[in-house]
């Protein structure tokens, strides 16, 4: 039963790594015509800073979250 999940689970990661490879494959002359500029277009200092700014705000959301959530699983887990 195990050996029967783990080849499913490697057929599974197999065929998602496939795809992902010829999607990129696929994408790469679109982005060769537009000058290698990418799917957002011509990036300045702004967005790179908007953009660093969001990840520092994405990151302390999740950290404070998932913090939150294993309190309340750790006082679940006490009540028990």
């Amino acid at each position: 039963m195990r050996t029967r999940f783990m080849k499913f689970a490697r057929m599974s990661v197999f065929s998602l790594l496939a795809t992902l490879a010829l999607t990129l494959l696929l994408a790469a002359p679109a982005m060769a015509e537009k000058g290698g500029e990418g799917l957002y277009g011509k990036t300045d200092d702004k967005v790179i800073t908007n953009f660093g700014f969001g990840l520092m705000i994405f990151f302390t959301v999740l950290v404070v979250g998932l913090s939150i959530g294993q309190s309340l699983l750790e006082k679940r887990k006490q009540r028990k």
